[in-house]
């Protein structure tokens, strides 16, 4: 047991987190997981017995970002342990145990046992189950999110799609969902424990359901939600462009649970550009979606992830997605710089776009994002929107977040306490968020009557 290694006191376990939120929703789950059991949990830049570094493998620059945070807890603490796990080593676990720096590798379906690998007095160095032999996903259960006013609950993993750039398939393994009913049971657990907003998230949010037997679908889920009002507010992670049927626009637009926030990856607005990617979509296709969705949904955030500079991508393919990205209702760009991902088709494709290009493809969409951002906050200066406040910001004030994803400050008062539901007045409008007024009971009362 750990407590008679550390000399009878349960050691301080220190947890970092590289790429996406389904590697921060695990990293928050191993932390209950190990807090529940008495460890010492303490921040990253601290002296700790037991370094956990959550990677990621996206790019090579993912890779590189690991293993400087390897070196760095080792310098920290000499004589600490240092275990890695994520995706990384889920698909490159020779490379890290190679590493003199670390002590144990492990995979992604290892996390669920990670008080027990931790306690256990003899390791095997590396710990790397294959994920192509797993079946329905066991999900790693959160007991409590008190750290955060929105519950996040991981419904999905993995992915079919292999696209030419993306590791994820051999990271994460096939789309594998939870059960129906334990997702439902899910949404209640944190209704019940005080929750106003539940976050569904997966690596394929969109493929939940059709694994299992009989198969079910995001939509019927949602409808379930919806139908049981199980909780206030329900936020989707990411959706395949595919995936925006019509019947799940119908849904949405007349859905009270449901908010209208979407993210949905372009990656590029250049058809040739997608058919190299193996994007199954055409930019007509993707247009036709967003647009029904915003005739549908008017007050609609809509998020998009880019990809700039991939391989072969002239500059009139890139000057094609700007063009197209000014014609569409989008309020905010996710921008990636290309790098190539050792095993993936992309890393060895012709036509490599230099480093000084791909940065200035990505200034400007960055820039390009500012201005929708903007242009949508000032959409709604005047409005009344119902907002969730956060927590509380350095400067004395309060941090929200509307149903359409707006971020909104607000001053802080006995009627805004963090976790409760409000009615904002949007006065201010800018880049970052918008700044409002909490609206009183008597104006309330006025509006309705």
């Amino acid at each position: 047991m750990d407590q008679q290694r550390y000399g009878g006191a349960m050691p301080r376990v220190a947890i970092t987190t590289l790429g996406c939120k389904i590697n921060q929703f695990e990293s928050a789950a191993m932390h209950e997981l190990l807090g529940g059991d008495g460890y010492q949990l303490v921040p990253f830049h601290d002296e700790a017995e037991i370094y956990l570094i959550n990677s990621c493998t996206v790019t090579a620059r993912s890779d590189a970002e690991t293993r400087k945070l390897i070196r760095r807890a080792r310098r920290r603490n000499p004589l600490a342990r240092i275990v890695v796990t994520g995706c990384y080593a889920q698909v490159d676990p020779g490379s890290l145990a190679a590493m003199p720096e670390v002590d144990l590798v492990i995979g992604n379906s290892e996390k669920k046992g990670i008080r027990e690998i931790l306690a256990a007095a003899v390791n095997q160095r590396v710990q790397v189950a294959p994920l192509t032999r797993q079946g329905e996903l066991p999900p790693l259960r959160l007991e409590s999110h008190a750290e955060h006013t929105r519950a996040f609950l991981q419904i999905q993993n993995g992915c079919d799609a292999f696209c030419s750039y993306c590791i994820v398939p051999h990271a994460r393994g096939r789309s594998r969902s939870v059960p129906f009913q334990e997702a439902l049971e899910g949404v209640r657990t944190f209704a019940r424990k005080g929750f106003q907003e539940v976050v569904l998230t997966g690596i394929h949010l969109g493929g939940f359901g059709l694994d299992l037997s009989p198969p079910q679908t995001l939509l019927e889920l949602l409808e379930r939600i919806d139908s049981q009002a199980l909780v206030p507010r329900l936020r989707l992670g990411s959706l395949e462009p595919g995936e925006v049927t019509d019947e799940l626009i119908d849904f949405l637009a007349r859905s009270s649970t449901v908010c209208p926030h979407l993210h949905i990856p372009l990656q590029s607005g250049d058809d040739g550009v997608l058919a190299r990617m193996k994007r199954h979509y055409t930019t007509k296709f993707f247009q036709e979606r967003v647009l029904l969705l915003a005739e549908a949904i008017p007050d609609l955030f809509v998020g998009m992830d880019l990809i700039a500079g991939f391989p072969g991508e002239s500059e009139e393919d890139f000057s094609r997605t700007v063009s197209f990205l000014h014609k569409l209702p989008v309020a905010a760009l996710h921008v990636f710089p290309f790098s190539p991902r050792p095993g993936t088709p992309a890393a060895v494709m012709p036509e490599q776009v230099p480093g000084a290009v791909v940065k200035e493809r990505v200034r400007r969409l960055l820039r390009l994002s500012e201005e929708k951002r903007e242009a949508f906050h000032r959409r709604f200066v005047g409005r009344e929107l119902e907002t969730l406040i956060l927590h509380p910001r350095e400067d004395g004030l309060m941090e929200g977040l509307t149903r359409n994803y707006i971020s909104v400050s607000v001053a802080g008062s006995h009627r805004c306490a963090v976790g409760s539901l409000v009615t904002v007045r949007v006065e201010q409008s800018g880049v970052e968020r918008c700044h409002g007024r909490v609206m009183s009971k008597e104006e309330l009362s006025h509006a309705v009557s």
